[in-house]
């Protein structure tokens, strides 16, 4: 499932990137980067990837307490990657919001999927 999500995460970001094209901010940054700004493909990643293993293993484990130890870990983890990206000067704070809310929904989608596929199997 993570593989999924990660993969078409990955094929969405790149369609949205061609799709808005927009140039990134006109300050020095030390990162050569040549794909468009928006939307931020790390910020989008880092919630389908962290926010899916969050969820999965927070449904692994019985005790609710490490399910929220779990699922905050993968928000901050999530937040500190798209918060590293405006700070390096490599993206404008839309960019990474979008990612954000994009790779949110994604991760949502997938998450949804993958438990329809686990109704029908155990129907």
């Amino acid at each position: 499932m993570v593989t999924a999500a990660v993969a078409g995460g990955e094929a969405l970001s790149t369609v949205l990137k061609v799709a808005f094209d927009r140039q990134r901010p006109d300050i020095f940054h030390t990162t050569r980067d040549f794909t468009a700004s928006f939307p931020s493909g790390h910020a989008m990643l880092s919630a389908v990837t962290f926010l899916t293993l969050g969820a999965l293993l927070a449904r692994a484990n019985p005790d609710r307490r490490v399910k929220g130890y779990f699922v905050a870990l993968a928000v901050f983890l999530t937040i500190m990657v798209g918060m590293s990206r405006i700070y390096f000067g490599v993206h404008y704070p839309t960019d990474v919001l979008a990612g954000w809310c994009v790779g949110s929904a994604w991760a949502i989608f997938c998450w949804s999927g993958a438990h329809c596929i686990e109704q029908r199997r155990g129907s």
